[in-house]
């Protein structure tokens, strides 16, 4: 599942990336090519179950990002540019909210109307895409007409009504087989978004972050579906990311935080893109395996191996907080808190997994 990071130029989306990732990368000057890195997902039940087992290996889960050259009409026409933005599941859109003379900035610092402008951005290129695949369609009823012709017709038309009134996708209500039916074409303003703002460093940064998306009046575009907002002080991040976990624990108390803004926006983006984990827990690893959320138990087993799903029979099963405070599997056993989940079980944030199988 890869998440794209978008913004305007100057707002220190890559910047954020190469803090998110730890990747080595180059100043892209005109290029467009996109930058693509691995951030593991933070995870204080991961590390408590580690403590409870010591294990040889913790396996923390993971969310591939995609650093996305600065947006604009101009590189929504590029071929190149689009794939890269469209072979993501979610965007994470970085608006400038900061102060600095020696950063250029076109006008005045305001994230909201960087928000119209992109989604604008967004919405006129499906438009166009949803005008052309019309056209195609309305040639092939002519030949034929097909009843998954039809639908694809009547879901594209309301598609491009619901643009021309400049309503994001992500807005419309579709059933799961219209998803289905329009995913190959991965339109821009259908993708999850989060809005990530950049704000400057401040004496009052803990209050300054909380109350920094009212504060730009983002609360309404972040309350609507597959939306969120949050905010991080990118000079601060840079700062963190130099420092071992001590340093950097003491450097977060300092500003009155407990968790760093990327943790909060890694976990934010985790789950925008509607996943969850569930652990494995022994003395030879810890881990977290992604799952989407409102997976059977079977599809659990299938994130550990293909086998595990195909030979699955039960699965032993403890919310991660009731395993540490029974101190052991046979402690929770004991107490009936260990239990015997079949193929129905949905697999809950949480919950400490043990595959039985027949494999």
């Amino acid at each position: 599942m890869k998440t794209g990071i978008i913004g305007l130029p100057q707002v220190g989306k890559t910047s954020l990336f190469k803090i998110l990732t730890k990747a080595k990368v180059e100043d892209r000057g005109y290029s467009r090519e996109a930058h693509i890195g691995v951030a593991r997902v933070p995870d204080e039940r991961l590390d408590k179950l580690s403590t409870l087992y010591s294990p040889k290996k913790t396996t923390y889960a993971t969310v591939d990002y995609v650093d996305v050259a600065a947006i604009g009409q101009e590189a929504l026409k590029e071929t190149n540019f689009l794939t890269s933005l469209r072979n993501n599941d979610a965007l994470i859109h970085v608006l400038r909210a900061f102060e600095d003379d020696s950063i250029p900035h076109v006008g005045a610092i305001d994230p909201l109307r960087d928000i119209k402008n992109v989604e604008f951005d967004l919405m006129v290129s499906d438009l166009t895409q949803i005008e052309k695949r019309l056209e195609r369609v309305e040639k092939d009823l002519k030949r034929a007409r097909t009843g998954d012709l039809e639908r694809e017709q009547a879901l594209l038309l309301r598609s491009k009504e619901a643009l021309e009134q400049e309503q994001p996708l992500r807005e419309l209500e579709m059933t799961a087989d219209e998803k289905k039916l329009i995913k190959g074409f991965m339109f821009l303003s259908q993708k999850p978004i989060l809005y990530a703002l950049n704000i400057g460093e401040s004496t009052t940064l803990g209050d300054d972050l909380e109350a920094a998306v009212a504060k730009y009046k983002l609360e309404e575009v972040a309350s609507r579906p597959n939306a969120g907002a949050t905010a991080i002080c990118g000079k601060v991040e840079a700062e963190l990311a130099e420092m071992d976990d001590d340093e950097a624990a003491d450097f977060l108390l300092s500003y009155g935080l407990k968790d760093s803004g990327l943790t909060r926006l890694i976990r934010k983006s985790y789950e925008l893109l509607g996943l969850i984990s569930f652990f494995t827990a022994g003395e030879d690893e810890c881990r977290a395996w992604t799952i989407p959320a409102g997976s059977k138990a079977p599809q659990g087993a299938g994130a550990i191996h293909s086998d595990l799903e195909h030979h699955f029979i039960r699965a032993e099963t403890i919310r991660w907080d009731a395993l540490l405070d029974a101190g052991s599997e046979a402690n929770a056993r004991s107490r009936g808190t260990l239990r015997l989940e079949g193929k129905e079980y949905i697999v809950q944030d949480g919950d400490v997994m043990h595959i039985r199988h027949s494999g």
